[in-house]
């Protein structure tokens, strides 16, 4: 089960490496345009993925900021972003590397933004993290088709997979 969890974490940091490098090709009307999606713009979207990241690892490690709204804009810039996102997946990975099979079967008390009390198995909480950023990184892959980029670079985790075969 960890392996599972430790190559989500690993795929994880290399989507978003990637897609922080097509969003700094990016023209900053282009990073900013507002095209429809749930989070307006390539900009909203990814601030939506770090705050809720920093969200679920304050629940799961009691340490770090995590802000109170899911649209909070914690960086105006990409170039803080980026290095905001890196620290995150740095911090995600340091978590998940240290977890044991018998803590990823923990059941884990945690609020929700409303107040809600809730319980989850670890395991599925991690489940919820990694599908969640896969979610939003595809609506993100459609907004940079949408402001222009012809062929935006897969995010697939088997292209992960197969770079690091090569090597």
């Amino acid at each position: 089960m960890k392996e599972h969890f430790a190559l989500m974490a690993q795929y994880n940091t290399w989507a978003n490496v990637r897609l922080y490098r097509m969003a700094g090709q990016l023209s900053d009307e282009q990073y900013r345009r507002d095209v429809g999606a749930y989070f307006k713009s390539l900009h909203g979207t990814l601030n939506h993925l770090l705050a809720a990241d920093r969200i679920w690892l304050r629940r799961l490690t009691g340490t770090g900021v995590a802000p109170t709204r899911l649209d909070a804009t914690l960086c105006e810039g990409l170039a803080e972003l980026t290095e905001a996102r890196r620290a995150e997946d740095e911090r995600l990975l340091g978590f998940v590397e240290k977890l044991s099979d018998e803590q990823l079967e923990a059941t884990i008390d945690y609020h929700t933004l409303n107040g809600s009390l809730q319980q989850q198995k670890l395991r599925e909480l991690l489940a919820h993290l990694f599908n969640h950023q896969t979610h939003h990184r595809g609506q993100a892959h459609s907004i940079l088709t949408a402001v222009g980029v012809k062929e935006p670079e897969s995010l697939d985790v088997l292209m992960m997979l197969r770079e690091r075969a090569a090597r």
